[in-house]
Protein backbone atom coordinates (compact mmCIF):
# COMPACT_ATOMS: atom_id res chain seq x y z
CA UNK A 1 0.00 0.00 0.00
CA UNK A 2 1.26 3.29 -0.74
CA UNK A 3 2.47 5.47 2.02
CA UNK A 4 0.71 8.50 3.85
CA UNK A 5 3.58 10.85 2.30
CA UNK A 6 2.71 9.80 -0.59
CA UNK A 7 -1.06 10.18 -0.70
CA UNK A 8 -0.40 13.52 0.79
CA UNK A 9 2.23 15.07 -1.86
CA UNK A 10 -0.27 13.75 -4.28
CA UNK A 11 -2.83 16.00 -2.71
CA UNK A 12 -0.53 18.80 -2.44
CA UNK A 13 0.50 18.51 -6.06
CA UNK A 14 -3.35 18.77 -7.28
CA UNK A 15 -3.87 21.69 -4.33
CA UNK A 16 -0.97 23.54 -4.22
CA UNK A 17 -2.26 24.62 -8.42
CA UNK A 18 1.09 22.99 -9.53
CA UNK A 19 -1.33 20.40 -11.82
CA UNK A 20 -3.79 22.86 -12.81
CA UNK A 21 -0.38 25.16 -14.53
CA UNK A 22 0.51 21.69 -15.89
CA UNK A 23 -2.27 21.13 -17.78
CA UNK A 24 -2.94 24.51 -18.53
CA UNK A 25 0.57 24.16 -20.33
CA UNK A 26 -0.87 21.24 -22.33
CA UNK A 27 -4.21 22.44 -22.98
CA UNK A 28 -2.43 25.38 -24.63
CA UNK A 29 -1.21 23.24 -27.75
CA UNK A 30 -4.07 23.12 -30.13
CA UNK A 31 -3.06 19.57 -31.27
CA UNK A 32 -6.45 18.68 -32.95
CA UNK A 33 -6.10 15.59 -35.28
CA UNK A 34 -9.50 16.77 -37.46
CA UNK A 35 -7.16 19.76 -38.79
CA UNK A 36 -4.53 18.79 -40.92
CA UNK A 37 -2.46 22.30 -40.47
CA UNK A 38 -2.20 21.35 -36.69
CA UNK A 39 0.56 19.22 -37.19
CA UNK A 40 3.13 21.68 -36.17
CA UNK A 41 1.53 21.83 -32.64
CA UNK A 42 1.16 18.41 -32.41
CA UNK A 43 4.85 17.97 -33.13
CA UNK A 44 5.27 20.74 -30.18
CA UNK A 45 3.15 19.58 -27.83
CA UNK A 46 5.43 15.72 -28.40
CA UNK A 47 8.66 17.71 -28.27
CA UNK A 48 8.10 20.33 -25.75
CA UNK A 49 5.32 18.71 -22.79
CA UNK A 50 5.63 14.50 -23.50
CA UNK A 51 9.41 14.44 -24.57
CA UNK A 52 10.52 16.12 -21.00
CA UNK A 53 7.61 14.47 -19.20
CA UNK A 54 8.93 10.80 -20.11
CA UNK A 55 12.85 11.99 -19.67
CA UNK A 56 12.40 13.05 -16.71
CA UNK A 57 10.88 9.70 -15.82
CA UNK A 58 14.75 7.92 -16.99
CA UNK A 59 12.41 7.13 -19.72
CA UNK A 60 14.81 6.44 -23.45
CA UNK A 61 12.43 8.45 -25.84
CA UNK A 62 11.96 7.41 -29.40
CA UNK A 63 9.36 9.11 -32.20
CA UNK A 64 7.99 6.84 -35.25
CA UNK A 65 6.59 7.98 -38.08
CA UNK A 66 2.93 6.72 -39.01
CA UNK A 67 2.92 4.11 -41.66
CA UNK A 68 -0.41 5.67 -42.17
CA UNK A 69 0.00 8.85 -44.64
CA UNK A 70 -3.55 9.72 -42.78
CA UNK A 71 -2.28 10.05 -39.33
CA UNK A 72 0.15 11.41 -37.06
CA UNK A 73 3.69 10.14 -35.57
CA UNK A 74 4.05 8.36 -32.35
CA UNK A 75 6.34 8.27 -29.32
CA UNK A 76 7.51 5.14 -27.01
CA UNK A 77 8.93 6.44 -23.69
CA UNK A 78 10.67 2.99 -22.17
CA UNK A 79 12.57 2.69 -18.45
CA UNK A 80 13.86 -0.96 -18.37
CA UNK A 81 14.99 -1.32 -14.61
CA UNK A 82 15.30 -4.91 -14.54
CA UNK A 83 14.53 -7.73 -17.01
CA UNK A 84 13.45 -9.66 -14.46
CA UNK A 85 10.86 -7.28 -13.30
CA UNK A 86 7.62 -7.02 -14.52
CA UNK A 87 6.68 -4.85 -17.68
CA UNK A 88 4.09 -1.92 -17.80
CA UNK A 89 2.29 -0.34 -20.76
CA UNK A 90 0.34 2.80 -20.88
CA UNK A 91 -1.00 4.73 -23.33
CA UNK A 92 -2.50 8.33 -23.87
CA UNK A 93 -3.09 10.13 -27.10
CA UNK A 94 -1.84 13.66 -27.63
CA UNK A 95 -4.79 14.84 -29.65
CA UNK A 96 -7.79 16.53 -29.07
CA UNK A 97 -11.34 17.21 -31.80
CA UNK A 98 -11.98 20.05 -33.28
CA UNK A 99 -11.57 23.23 -30.64
CA UNK A 100 -15.28 24.75 -31.68
CA UNK A 101 -13.98 28.51 -30.97
CA UNK A 102 -16.37 30.83 -30.36
CA UNK A 103 -18.98 28.06 -28.85
CA UNK A 104 -17.93 27.98 -25.42
CA UNK A 105 -20.10 29.03 -22.49
CA UNK A 106 -18.90 32.90 -21.43
CA UNK A 107 -16.78 33.49 -24.15
CA UNK A 108 -13.90 31.22 -23.03
CA UNK A 109 -11.10 29.97 -25.21
CA UNK A 110 -11.13 26.19 -25.73
CA UNK A 111 -7.06 26.57 -25.29
CA UNK A 112 -6.80 28.71 -22.39
CA UNK A 113 -7.75 26.28 -19.25
CA UNK A 114 -10.38 28.14 -16.93
CA UNK A 115 -11.37 27.45 -13.37
CA UNK A 116 -15.00 27.44 -12.40
CA UNK A 117 -15.44 25.95 -9.08
CA UNK A 118 -14.47 22.17 -9.51
CA UNK A 119 -14.85 22.07 -13.42
CA UNK A 120 -11.53 23.30 -15.03
CA UNK A 121 -12.57 24.20 -18.91
CA UNK A 122 -10.33 23.39 -21.83
CA UNK A 123 -9.93 21.20 -25.58
CA UNK A 124 -8.27 18.39 -24.29
CA UNK A 125 -8.91 19.00 -20.43
CA UNK A 126 -10.58 15.70 -20.25
CA UNK A 127 -10.11 13.78 -23.37
CA UNK A 128 -6.96 12.91 -22.70
CA UNK A 129 -4.68 15.01 -21.80
CA UNK A 130 -5.98 15.79 -18.07
CA UNK A 131 -5.81 11.86 -17.88
CA UNK A 132 -1.95 10.92 -19.20
CA UNK A 133 -0.79 13.95 -16.98
CA UNK A 134 -2.73 12.26 -13.80
CA UNK A 135 -0.43 9.08 -14.93
CA UNK A 136 2.49 11.07 -15.60
CA UNK A 137 2.13 12.50 -12.36
CA UNK A 138 1.51 9.33 -10.80
CA UNK A 139 4.30 7.59 -11.80
CA UNK A 140 6.93 10.78 -11.14
CA UNK A 141 5.42 10.81 -7.74
CA UNK A 142 6.06 7.35 -6.90
CA UNK A 143 9.73 7.50 -8.72
CA UNK A 144 10.66 10.14 -6.40
CA UNK A 145 9.24 9.12 -2.97
CA UNK A 146 11.25 5.58 -4.14
CA UNK A 147 13.90 6.11 -6.19
CA UNK A 148 12.81 3.28 -8.60
CA UNK A 149 9.25 1.83 -10.07
CA UNK A 150 9.44 -1.40 -9.15
CA UNK A 151 8.73 -2.65 -12.93
CA UNK A 152 9.52 -1.76 -16.39
CA UNK A 153 7.61 1.44 -17.72
CA UNK A 154 6.79 1.91 -21.45
CA UNK A 155 4.63 4.80 -22.38
CA UNK A 156 3.26 4.43 -25.77
CA UNK A 157 1.32 8.05 -27.31
CA UNK A 158 -0.46 8.51 -30.14
CA UNK A 159 -1.68 11.33 -32.11
CA UNK A 160 -4.32 10.30 -34.10
CA UNK A 161 -6.94 8.82 -31.77
CA UNK A 162 -10.02 11.24 -32.47
CA UNK A 163 -9.80 10.48 -36.12
CA UNK A 164 -9.78 6.55 -35.79
CA UNK A 165 -6.48 5.81 -34.63
CA UNK A 166 -5.09 5.36 -38.39
CA UNK A 167 -2.07 3.26 -38.28
CA UNK A 168 -1.94 2.43 -34.94
CA UNK A 169 -2.65 -1.12 -35.21
CA UNK A 170 0.01 -1.45 -37.94
CA UNK A 171 2.55 -0.05 -35.53
CA UNK A 172 1.85 -1.94 -33.03
CA UNK A 173 2.17 -5.34 -35.29
CA UNK A 174 5.73 -3.74 -36.45
CA UNK A 175 7.10 -2.78 -32.79
CA UNK A 176 5.51 -5.89 -31.08
CA UNK A 177 8.99 -6.67 -28.93
CA UNK A 178 9.05 -2.71 -28.02
CA UNK A 179 5.62 -2.80 -26.62
CA UNK A 180 5.87 -6.28 -25.11
CA UNK A 181 4.54 -6.09 -22.06
CA UNK A 182 2.68 -8.03 -18.77
CA UNK A 183 -0.35 -5.57 -18.46
CA UNK A 184 -1.92 -2.13 -19.97
CA UNK A 185 -2.75 -0.05 -17.42
CA UNK A 186 -4.16 3.37 -18.97
CA UNK A 187 -6.81 6.44 -18.72
CA UNK A 188 -9.34 7.34 -21.00
CA UNK A 189 -13.11 7.59 -21.60
CA UNK A 190 -15.29 8.38 -18.15
CA UNK A 191 -15.76 6.72 -15.24
CA UNK A 192 -19.57 5.22 -13.94
CA UNK A 193 -19.96 8.24 -12.67
CA UNK A 194 -18.04 11.67 -10.73
CA UNK A 195 -17.97 9.23 -7.53
CA UNK A 196 -17.34 6.16 -8.25
CA UNK A 197 -13.63 4.54 -9.08
CA UNK A 198 -14.11 2.77 -12.48
CA UNK A 199 -12.30 0.13 -14.04
CA UNK A 200 -13.40 -0.65 -17.35
CA UNK A 201 -12.07 -3.70 -19.49
CA UNK A 202 -12.56 -2.90 -23.51
CA UNK A 203 -14.94 -0.52 -25.60
CA UNK A 204 -17.91 -1.22 -28.14
CA UNK A 205 -17.00 -1.31 -31.49
CA UNK A 206 -18.29 1.12 -34.35
CA UNK A 207 -19.64 0.61 -37.94
CA UNK A 208 -20.45 3.81 -39.47
CA UNK A 209 -23.29 3.30 -42.31
CA UNK A 210 -24.21 5.82 -45.40
CA UNK A 211 -28.24 5.35 -46.52
CA UNK A 212 -28.11 6.69 -49.48
CA UNK A 213 -31.39 7.01 -51.88
CA UNK A 214 -30.47 8.97 -55.10
CA UNK A 215 -33.93 9.05 -57.38
CA UNK A 216 -33.07 12.13 -59.61
CA UNK A 217 -31.44 15.20 -60.56
CA UNK A 218 -33.96 17.51 -59.76
CA UNK A 219 -37.08 18.23 -57.49
CA UNK A 220 -40.15 18.18 -58.89
CA UNK A 221 -43.89 20.39 -57.70
CA UNK A 222 -45.87 18.03 -54.48
CA UNK A 223 -48.73 18.94 -56.01
CA UNK A 224 -48.12 18.50 -59.85
CA UNK A 225 -46.18 15.66 -59.26
CA UNK A 226 -47.47 13.81 -55.66
CA UNK A 227 -48.48 10.67 -55.47
CA UNK A 228 -46.85 9.51 -59.00
CA UNK A 229 -42.95 9.99 -58.20
CA UNK A 230 -41.49 8.06 -55.62
CA UNK A 231 -40.23 10.46 -52.71
CA UNK A 232 -36.84 9.58 -51.27
CA UNK A 233 -37.10 11.17 -48.09
CA UNK A 234 -40.00 9.15 -47.28
CA UNK A 235 -38.61 6.26 -48.23
CA UNK A 236 -35.27 6.68 -46.61
CA UNK A 237 -38.08 7.02 -43.49
CA UNK A 238 -39.22 3.73 -44.09
CA UNK A 239 -36.17 1.85 -44.69
CA UNK A 240 -34.48 3.31 -41.55
CA UNK A 241 -37.92 2.16 -39.43
CA UNK A 242 -37.23 -1.57 -40.58
CA UNK A 243 -33.99 -1.24 -39.32
CA UNK A 244 -34.70 0.27 -35.97
CA UNK A 245 -37.84 1.39 -35.20
CA UNK A 246 -39.59 4.25 -32.99
CA UNK A 247 -38.48 3.16 -30.06
CA UNK A 248 -34.45 2.64 -30.81
CA UNK A 249 -35.38 -1.26 -30.77
CA UNK A 250 -33.02 -3.04 -33.47
CA UNK A 251 -35.08 -4.61 -36.18
CA UNK A 252 -32.45 -6.69 -38.08
CA UNK A 253 -31.31 -9.61 -36.22
CA UNK A 254 -28.18 -10.18 -38.05
CA UNK A 255 -27.40 -6.82 -36.40
CA UNK A 256 -27.36 -8.02 -32.58
CA UNK A 257 -25.06 -9.83 -30.36
CA UNK A 258 -25.27 -13.65 -29.97
CA UNK A 259 -26.60 -12.79 -26.10
CA UNK A 260 -25.81 -10.80 -22.94
CA UNK A 261 -23.41 -13.48 -21.07
CA UNK A 262 -24.01 -14.69 -17.60
CA UNK A 263 -20.75 -12.67 -16.72
CA UNK A 264 -21.29 -9.44 -18.09
CA UNK A 265 -24.99 -9.41 -16.45
CA UNK A 266 -23.64 -10.21 -13.35
CA UNK A 267 -20.85 -7.60 -13.78
CA UNK A 268 -23.82 -4.91 -14.40
CA UNK A 269 -26.32 -5.72 -11.56
CA UNK A 270 -26.55 -2.96 -9.69
CA UNK A 271 -24.86 -0.55 -12.31
CA UNK A 272 -26.69 2.70 -12.05
CA UNK A 273 -26.81 5.06 -15.62
CA UNK A 274 -26.66 8.62 -15.28
CA UNK A 275 -27.42 11.02 -12.43
CA UNK A 276 -24.51 12.97 -12.10
CA UNK A 277 -24.60 16.39 -12.43
CA UNK A 278 -24.97 17.52 -16.11
CA UNK A 279 -26.35 14.58 -17.25
CA UNK A 280 -29.18 13.69 -19.20
CA UNK A 281 -31.87 11.41 -17.94
CA UNK A 282 -32.48 8.18 -19.58
CA UNK A 283 -35.89 8.21 -21.58
CA UNK A 284 -37.94 5.53 -20.64
CA UNK A 285 -39.20 2.39 -22.87
CA UNK A 286 -36.27 3.47 -24.96
CA UNK A 287 -34.15 0.63 -26.27
CA UNK A 288 -34.20 -3.10 -25.94
CA UNK A 289 -36.37 -4.46 -23.65
CA UNK A 290 -36.40 -6.68 -20.89
CA UNK A 291 -32.73 -5.17 -20.33
CA UNK A 292 -31.45 -2.88 -17.76
CA UNK A 293 -29.81 0.85 -18.46
CA UNK A 294 -26.64 -0.75 -17.37
CA UNK A 295 -27.31 -3.52 -19.68
CA UNK A 296 -28.51 -1.58 -22.93
CA UNK A 297 -25.46 0.63 -22.45
CA UNK A 298 -22.52 -1.98 -22.18
CA UNK A 299 -23.73 -5.11 -22.57
CA UNK A 300 -26.22 -4.44 -25.83
CA UNK A 301 -25.87 -3.30 -29.42
CA UNK A 302 -27.48 -0.34 -30.71
CA UNK A 303 -28.57 1.51 -34.30
CA UNK A 304 -28.21 5.15 -33.69
CA UNK A 305 -29.37 7.85 -36.86
CA UNK A 306 -26.65 10.31 -36.25
CA UNK A 307 -27.89 12.60 -39.15
CA UNK A 308 -30.70 12.46 -42.00
CA UNK A 309 -31.63 15.38 -44.69
CA UNK A 310 -33.26 15.85 -47.92
CA UNK A 311 -33.39 18.94 -49.28
CA UNK A 312 -33.03 22.02 -47.51
CA UNK A 313 -34.82 21.54 -43.96
CA UNK A 314 -35.07 25.41 -43.11
CA UNK A 315 -35.71 26.64 -46.27
CA UNK A 316 -38.25 24.07 -48.12
CA UNK A 317 -40.75 24.51 -50.77
CA UNK A 318 -42.83 22.22 -52.36
CA UNK A 319 -41.46 20.09 -54.18
CA UNK A 320 -40.37 16.56 -53.77
CA UNK A 321 -36.74 16.21 -53.59
CA UNK A 322 -34.73 14.28 -55.81
CA UNK A 323 -32.78 12.94 -53.02
CA UNK A 324 -31.99 11.60 -49.37
CA UNK A 325 -29.39 10.42 -47.04
CA UNK A 326 -28.33 9.97 -43.51
CA UNK A 327 -26.16 8.13 -41.60
CA UNK A 328 -26.12 5.73 -39.17
CA UNK A 329 -23.62 3.95 -36.35
CA UNK A 330 -24.23 0.37 -35.04
CA UNK A 331 -22.37 0.38 -31.78
CA UNK A 332 -21.62 -2.89 -31.11
CA UNK A 333 -20.26 -5.43 -28.13
CA UNK A 334 -17.58 -8.25 -28.31
CA UNK A 335 -18.80 -11.19 -29.72
CA UNK A 336 -20.82 -9.58 -32.45
CA UNK A 337 -20.47 -11.00 -35.98
CA UNK A 338 -19.62 -7.40 -38.30
CA UNK A 339 -18.09 -8.69 -41.60
CA UNK A 340 -21.23 -9.03 -43.25
CA UNK A 341 -23.05 -5.99 -42.14
CA UNK A 342 -23.87 -3.93 -45.39
CA UNK A 343 -24.88 -7.37 -47.17
CA UNK A 344 -27.35 -8.12 -43.87
CA UNK A 345 -28.61 -4.40 -44.00
CA UNK A 346 -28.66 -4.57 -48.35
CA UNK A 347 -30.22 -7.67 -48.26
CA UNK A 348 -33.08 -7.02 -45.39
CA UNK A 349 -34.25 -3.54 -47.35
CA UNK A 350 -34.92 -5.56 -50.46
CA UNK A 351 -36.62 -7.79 -48.76
CA UNK A 352 -38.42 -5.19 -47.55
CA UNK A 353 -39.52 -3.45 -50.82
CA UNK A 354 -36.10 -1.44 -50.62
CA UNK A 355 -33.51 -2.04 -53.27
CA UNK A 356 -33.44 1.62 -54.17
CA UNK A 357 -31.50 2.48 -50.61
CA UNK A 358 -27.44 2.21 -51.45
CA UNK A 359 -25.97 1.03 -48.24
CA UNK A 360 -22.04 2.04 -47.54
CA UNK A 361 -19.67 1.33 -44.82
CA UNK A 362 -18.02 4.47 -44.19
CA UNK A 363 -15.74 3.25 -41.07
CA UNK A 364 -15.32 1.19 -38.66
CA UNK A 365 -13.72 0.14 -35.53
CA UNK A 366 -13.46 -3.38 -33.84
CA UNK A 367 -15.43 -4.14 -29.98
CA UNK A 368 -12.69 -5.78 -27.97
CA UNK A 369 -12.75 -6.43 -23.79
CA UNK A 370 -10.28 -8.43 -21.21
CA UNK A 371 -12.48 -11.17 -20.12
CA UNK A 372 -14.10 -10.09 -16.36
CA UNK A 373 -12.45 -13.21 -14.62
CA UNK A 374 -9.32 -12.42 -16.06
CA UNK A 375 -6.95 -12.72 -12.72
CA UNK A 376 -5.63 -9.37 -13.63
CA UNK A 377 -9.09 -7.97 -12.90
CA UNK A 378 -9.25 -9.50 -9.75
CA UNK A 379 -5.89 -7.99 -8.74
CA UNK A 380 -6.76 -4.37 -9.60
CA UNK A 381 -10.55 -4.38 -8.16
CA UNK A 382 -8.90 -6.14 -4.94
CA UNK A 383 -5.97 -3.47 -5.04
CA UNK A 384 -8.17 -0.61 -5.35
CA UNK A 385 -10.49 -1.57 -2.55
CA UNK A 386 -8.14 -2.43 0.16
CA UNK A 387 -6.06 0.77 -0.71
CA UNK A 388 -8.89 2.78 -0.48
CA UNK A 389 -11.74 1.42 1.31
CA UNK A 390 -14.57 2.19 -1.50
CA UNK A 391 -16.41 0.36 -3.65
CA UNK A 392 -14.84 0.14 -7.37
CA UNK A 393 -17.28 -0.58 -10.35
CA UNK A 394 -15.78 -3.21 -12.89
CA UNK A 395 -17.47 -2.31 -16.11
CA UNK A 396 -16.58 -5.12 -19.02
CA UNK A 397 -16.65 -2.29 -21.25
CA UNK A 398 -17.33 1.73 -21.90
CA UNK A 399 -20.09 2.27 -24.47
CA UNK A 400 -17.87 4.10 -26.42
CA UNK A 401 -14.64 3.77 -28.73
CA UNK A 402 -11.05 2.96 -28.04
CA UNK A 403 -8.60 1.32 -29.62
CA UNK A 404 -8.42 -1.35 -26.83
CA UNK A 405 -8.34 -4.23 -29.56
CA UNK A 406 -4.76 -3.08 -30.71
CA UNK A 407 -3.83 -4.37 -27.14
CA UNK A 408 -6.08 -7.21 -26.48
CA UNK A 409 -5.93 -8.51 -30.07
CA UNK A 410 -2.32 -7.84 -31.46
CA UNK A 411 -0.54 -7.44 -28.60
CA UNK A 412 -2.16 -9.96 -26.51
CA UNK A 413 -2.95 -8.13 -23.23
CA UNK A 414 -5.37 -7.85 -20.91
CA UNK A 415 -6.48 -4.22 -20.37
CA UNK A 416 -7.18 -2.21 -17.42
CA UNK A 417 -8.56 1.09 -18.33
CA UNK A 418 -8.57 3.54 -15.00
CA UNK A 419 -10.74 6.83 -16.27
CA UNK A 420 -9.78 9.71 -14.51
CA UNK A 421 -13.15 11.75 -15.93
CA UNK A 422 -17.22 11.63 -16.34
CA UNK A 423 -19.75 11.06 -18.59
CA UNK A 424 -20.84 14.94 -18.08
CA UNK A 425 -17.43 16.31 -18.80
CA UNK A 426 -18.54 17.30 -22.48
CA UNK A 427 -15.56 15.91 -24.49
CA UNK A 428 -16.39 16.85 -27.94
CA UNK A 429 -18.35 19.72 -27.33
CA UNK A 430 -17.97 23.11 -26.36
CA UNK A 431 -17.23 23.60 -22.58
CA UNK A 432 -15.30 20.59 -22.33
CA UNK A 433 -14.08 19.92 -18.69
CA UNK A 434 -12.19 18.12 -16.11
CA UNK A 435 -12.99 17.71 -12.65
CA UNK A 436 -10.34 18.73 -9.99
CA UNK A 437 -11.78 15.88 -7.41
CA UNK A 438 -11.24 13.46 -9.84
CA UNK A 439 -7.81 14.44 -10.75
CA UNK A 440 -6.98 15.01 -7.24
CA UNK A 441 -8.37 10.78 -6.21
CA UNK A 442 -7.24 10.03 -10.01
CA UNK A 443 -3.76 10.06 -9.12
CA UNK A 444 -4.00 8.52 -5.65
CA UNK A 445 -5.87 5.61 -7.71
CA UNK A 446 -2.82 5.73 -10.08
CA UNK A 447 0.06 5.54 -7.70
CA UNK A 448 -2.05 2.75 -5.61
CA UNK A 449 -2.24 0.62 -8.44
CA UNK A 450 1.45 1.46 -9.96
CA UNK A 451 3.23 0.96 -6.69
CA UNK A 452 1.06 -2.42 -5.89
CA UNK A 453 2.78 -3.50 -9.65
CA UNK A 454 6.23 -2.63 -8.20
CA UNK A 455 5.70 -4.16 -4.70
CA UNK A 456 3.49 -7.43 -4.70
CA UNK A 457 5.19 -8.73 -1.45
CA UNK A 458 3.50 -5.98 -0.04
CA UNK A 459 0.06 -6.80 -0.96
CA UNK A 460 -1.55 -9.09 -3.56
CA UNK A 461 0.79 -11.45 -5.21
CA UNK A 462 0.45 -10.43 -9.26
CA UNK A 463 -0.72 -12.80 -11.57
CA UNK A 464 1.13 -14.88 -13.50
CA UNK A 465 3.17 -13.31 -15.93
CA UNK A 466 3.24 -14.05 -19.60
CA UNK A 467 7.43 -15.17 -19.52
Amino acid sequence: MITENLVQRAEEYVDSGAFFADLSAMVAYPTESTRPQSHLAVKAYLDEMLVPALTGLGCSVAQYANPDSSGGPFLVGTRVESPELPTLLCYGHADVVDGHAGKWSNGRDPWTLTADGDRWYGRGAADNKGQHLVNLAALRLLLAEQGSLGFNLTFLFETGEEIGSPGLAAFAAAHREELRADILIASDGPRLDATTPTLFLGARGGVRLLLDVDLRPDAYHSGNWGGVLRNPATTLAGAIASLVDGHGRIQVPALLPPGLPDQVRDALTGVAVGGSPGDPAPDEGWGEPGLTLAERLYGWNTLEVLSLGSADIDHPVNAIPGRARAALQLRYVAGTEVSRVREAITEHLAARGYPMVDVTVHNSFPASRTPLDDPWVRWAKTTLEQATGNAVAVLPNIGGSLPNHVFTDILGLPTLWLPHSYPGCLQHAPDEHLLGTIAREGIVLAATLFHALGHPSAGLPLPTRIG
